[in-house]
């Protein structure tokens, strides 16, 4: 699979993610719709950080010739996904609430905001 194509896949799954933690983030919390959201959140965040995970870093510097700081973000995800998913189902609020924040802003705010930075391919494709 060619970058441009794993790019393509991890938009179409990281930008729902965003919307819809977005939407959680501000929506009431514990309802059916909510776990139900939140469940198709957790599934898309899932993916798109293992997507990040076969395209190589293109900006600064790279480790084993793949992967750069960024994928740090990408780790914390995978590691934050199943984390959450195991605190709301032991009812755990607080951990929940946590490793939620932890996702929403580290992996999504915080890893979005690099994107945008010149030299990386949404800052080409937005901006020139």
């Amino acid at each position: 699979m060619t970058y441009f194509e794993l790019a393509l896949i991890h938009l179409a799954t990281v930008v729902p993610a965003f919307i819809l933690g977005t939407f959680l983030l501000l929506a009431r919390k514990g309802s059916t719709r909510h776990k139900r959201l939140g469940a198709v959140y957790l599934v898309l965040m899932f993916i798109t950080s293992w997507v990040t995970m076969f395209m190589s870093a293109e900006v600064g510097p790279r480790f084993l010739h793949h992967f750069g700081w960024i994928h740090l973000l990408s780790i914390l995800t995978i590691i934050t996904v199943p984390l959450s998913w195991n605190f709301a189902r032991r009812k755990n609020i607080k951990g929940h609430r946590f490793t939620m924040m932890a996702l929403y802003f580290g992996g999504l705010i915080i890893a979005g905001s690099f994107a945008f930075t010149p030299g990386r391919m949404l800052h080409g494709w937005i901006f020139t």
